[in-house]
């Protein structure tokens, strides 16, 4: 269950930056940044605030290699998918959606790496060690 929370957190950071809705910051932040310039920067703040935890996370449990390889996994299962009839590309906002869909996986399982590696391992990692 834990996995499924952070995944959804890390969906819900994705959507709010950018989807393809008229519901999303970038969006938002380039009609308003004008007329609301101080909620534009706040709200880009919190925002990269959550990617800065989220990418933190993720480089340090699972690293460039491992990011690129789940995203190598991703695609790949993505391929199957077109390739077996079940999904098709030709709509560019199905194609963001799934984009989404695929990041947020990533970021997802980088934040919870160090929890799986050790349960499956019974190993602790040196953050885990109480001085």
């Amino acid at each position: 269950m834990g996995f499924v929370i952070r995944w959804v957190f890390a969906l819900l950071l994705l959507m709010a930056t950018y989807n393809p809705t008229q519901w999303n910051y970038v969006r938002w932040s380039m009609a308003n940044y004008e007329t609301q310039l101080s909620l534009t920067v706040l709200f880009g703040l919190i925002l990269l605030v959550g990617y800065i935890i989220y990418l933190r996370a993720t480089l340090r449990s699972i690293g460039i290699f491992g990011m690129l390889l789940i995203l190598a996994v991703v695609g790949t299962i993505l391929w199957v998918l077109f390739d077996q009839g079940v999904i098709s590309l030709n709509n560019p906002s199905v194609n963001t959606w799934i984009g989404i869909y695929a990041l947020s996986i990533v970021l997802a399982v980088g934040l919870s790496w160090s929890i799986v590696r050790r349960k499956l391992s019974g190993q602790a990692d040196v953050d885990d060690i109480d001085e």
